[in-house]
């Protein structure tokens, strides 16, 4: 059975950071296309970093680029997202997606406030 789960979320300030992990189990997470993605209150889902599955490529949305990275520890089968100089607006539920497969886990909040 593949699962998801994230964690790591929780209340911070703003300009703060936050690692967020995603521990996948029932599949090899190396051999798929992995995404985070959130969803805020009122808004659709926003797909924010991605991996490719073969060399590990990563791609950012513009909203996030340059302030969060996407990485993978293979051994531990989990994927990470390092989110630094947080918005306000970051607030959201972060989920950890197989892209192509649109599979999600359970999601973990995070909270941006002073």
């Amino acid at each position: 059975e593949v699962q998801l789960q994230a964690s790591g979320g929780g209340l911070v300030q703003p300009g703060g950071s936050l690692r967020l992990s995603c521990a996948a189990s029932g599949f090899t997470l190396e051999k798929y296309d992995m995404s985070w993605v959130r969803q805020a209150p009122g808004k659709g889902p926003e797909r924010l970093a991605t991996i490719s599955f073969d060399i590990g490529k990563t791609a950012y949305a513009e909203s996030v680029k340059g302030r969060f990275t996407i990485s993978r520890d293979n051994a531990q089968n989990t994927l990470y997202l390092q989110m630094t100089d947080l918005k306000v607006e970051d607030t959201a539920v972060y989920y950890c997606e197989m892209t192509r497969l649109g599979t999600r886990g359970q999601g973990t909040q995070v909270t941006v406030s002073s």
